[in-house]
């Protein structure tokens, strides 16, 4: 492939990463605020919110995608692309992240809450201290395993015209009707991005040990 070309991929696999590295951040902080929200059993608040994970976790995500870009005008505002599909990927990742938090904060030891709470430890500290750091290692592999889902299913943002990297190496299929030359770079693009978020799964995973020893 021409330099030109490489350069191409290169600014698409930028645009996958900055928007998937948004949704993943929104989704990860909004996943955890509904998980707690749920786990306060407020009635109706939370049968909205199991609606809401289970909507989102069964819509396609390219289905929910085309309904962001296409319907907002009807409902007198637009959204451009890029924000239509941040929107779309952090719906998607959030209610997945919702329910990996969840299963990580009903699994906790309630043991180590009544103790805190008797040597006198107030709520959010204990949550904040001791609480989250054991649910952030938990809960670690899955969502590593969502982030990992939500890059490869960012191919979906292509088709409201967002320049990421599948649809960049479509484009230079078409000009040099050569499609294996570009597909293999892109796949080899993709697996560097998720083997760097692997190893820095590892890596935390590791420093989580050391502090827990």
């Amino acid at each position: 492939m021409t330099q030109q070309a490489w350069m191409l991929l290169l600014q698409g696999a930028w645009t996958t990463l900055w928007i998937c590295a948004v949704s993943i951040a929104m989704g990860l902080v909004l996943g955890l605020a509904i998980a707690l929200l749920r786990a306060a059993r407020i009635p109706v608040l939370e049968q909205v919110l199991v609606v809401y994970t289970s909507l989102a976790r069964a819509t396609p995500l390219v289905t929910l995608v085309l309904f962001l870009f296409l319907a907002s005008p009807t409902f007198g505002f637009s959204l451009s692309r890029n924000t239509a599909a941040i929107l779309a990927l952090t719906l998607n990742t959030t209610a997945f992240n919702a329910e990996i938090w969840r299963a990580a904060f009903l699994n906790f030891p309630r043991e180590q809450r009544e103790a805190a709470l008797a040597c006198g430890m107030t709520g959010p500290t204990y949550f904040r201290h001791i609480m989250l750091p054991q649910m952030v290692t938990s809960s670690l592999p899955g969502l590593v395993n969502e982030m990992s889902f939500l890059i490869k299913g960012s191919p979906a943002i292509a088709i409201i015209g967002v320049v990421e990297l599948t649809r960049v190496t479509n484009r230079i299929s078409a000009v040099t009707y050569e499609p294996l030359p570009p597909i293999l770079a892109a796949c080899a693009l993709y697996m560097l991005i998720i083997g760097v978020l692997i190893r820095l799964q590892s890596h935390a995973e590791k420093k989580a040990n050391r502090l827990a020893m």
